[in-house]
This record gives structure tokens, sequence and C-alpha cells, in this order.
């Protein structure tokens, strides 16, 4: 009779748009090469709900996040640019503030991941909202408003017929790495030593409780090749003395009277 092989454990990550995994991926199939990462990219929207219906082990996701079901810790927070055509006055400009938008139309798409006050979006609203950020980028191609974003999605929706600056004193967008605080497994403390950067060693994971291999003892040298060997102090010989290579110049003899 065959003996059915079980799977092996597997590990689900879920990313939002604009989040670059690659570094991370590459140290866990380093790490875990037995252990299938997947990868799954949906909107903020979707990704958070996937966190929290249990769909995904973690999430490389935006704040805000459900903090009563979910542990988070924070990696970065992203610089927030203002989109344009290339051929917009604002490309003048090294840095764009609130002031110099508030004749343009700036595009608040429904997909929006930046966390604005109460009547602090710069600039004059647009006659209706976008559906994603995808479709505000269109219509700043077509020259109808600009766009305020986190620089990653900037890149993300790269055009040629379009730029960005930074746009200063606005809400930015921190990601972070989130996951069901009941489900704290060891791959998921795995794949929070990667991210932080433990070593194989210090990581709290799987990896960690695996037995390390004994490394062969060196073999010690022998004692003469430890020992330095001693210099043989070298003096100069003193003039007349027995066995010195020095000769004395013959005594000159006088005249006889």
């Amino acid at each position: 009779m065959t003996e059915i092989e079980q799977p092996s454990d597997s590990f689900r990550l879920v990313y939002v748009p604009g989040v670059t995994p690659t570094k991370w991926l590459r140290v866990w199939g380093e790490r875990l090469p037995d252990v299938p990462l997947e990868l799954v990219q949906e909107t903020p929207v979707a990704g958070h709900g996937l966190l929290l219906s249990g769909g995904a082990d973690a999430g490389l996701v935006r704040l805000p996040v459900d903090r009563t079901v979910l542990s988070a810790i924070p990696l970065y927070t992203e610089t927030t640019v203002v989109v344009f055509p290339k051929d917009h006055w604002l490309a003048a400009a090294e840095e764009v503030s609130v002031a110099d938008l508030a004749e343009e139309v700036v595009f608040h798409p429904q997909d929006d991941v930046l966390d604005w006050p109460d009547g602090a979006l710069p600039g004059r609203p647009a006659f209706e909202r976008p559906a994603t950020t995808a479709d505000a980028i269109e219509l700043v191609a077509a020259n109808v408003g600009v766009l305020a974003v986190p620089q990653s999605l900037a890149r993300l929706h790269h055009r040629r017929d379009l730029t960005y600056r930074t746009l200063a004193d606005v809400p930015q967008s921190q990601v972070v790495l989130a996951w069901p605080e009941a489900a704290t497994t060891d791959l998921v403390e795995e794949f929070i030593g990667i991210v932080r950067g433990r070593t194989a060693n210090s990581s709290r994971g799987r990896a960690a409780t695996e037995p390390a291999k004994k490394q062969p003892a060196a073999r010690k040298a022998p004692a003469k090749a430890q020992q330095k060997p001693q210099q043989k102090s070298q003096q100069k010989p003193r003039t007349g003395q027995r066995g010195t290579t020095s000769r004395q110049a013959p005594a000159k003899r006088g005249r006889k009277r």
C-alpha cells in the first residue's frame, strides 16, 4: 500500500498595491525552502478583510487596521506626492504646498489610502470621485486635475506624460506588517523575524527550534608551530675579542739608530 505524502506547511501573505515584498520573499526562500509562500495582492479594503477572515496568515497593508483583532508592526511611512502632467506649471517647483493647489481640481478616489481630516483635502473638489486611483490617473493625464498619493503609487501608475513632486504638510500613508493576534504561529514569528532583520539563529520562529548542525572542531596546530621562534640577538663583536673576524693593524717599527 502506497503511503500518502502529507502536504508541507504553507504561508499566505497578502499585500496591497505600492508595497514591494521581494526582498523578504528572497530571505524566506533561503531560510524556509520547504515551506511554500503564497503571495496575494488585494486592494487595501480587501486585504484588510482577508486578514480579519483568516484568509491570510499575515499582510503588508496600510494603516488604519483593526487593532482589536490584528497585531501590527510599523515598517515605514511614505512620502506624499502630487501627480500632474509634465507640462503643468507645478513642474517648475521642487516641492508643492497645499496653498499651491488652491485653484487646482484635486481628485479624491474612492480607494484613497490617505487619511484626510474633514475639510483638509487641498484644492477644489472634482465633480465626482473616481472609483479607483488608476481611474484618477487617467483623468490627470487628460489634464482635468491633479492627484495626491503616496510616492509608491505614483511610481506604480507611472506614465511618460506625467510627473510628480513632494506635497508638504499633508497626511502620509504608513505601511505595517499585520496578522491576526489569535493566530500568531511559528511561521508568523518567522516572517516577523525576517522583516525585522533577525538572523536565522535569533529568530523565534520554526527555524530557531530546529537543532543546529555541529561544526567539525578545528584541529589544533602543532605546539611547535604555535611557539614563535626565538630570535637570536645579533651583537657586534668587539675589536680584539677572540673569534672575531676583524684584524688589528700591525704596529709600526721604529728606525734603528
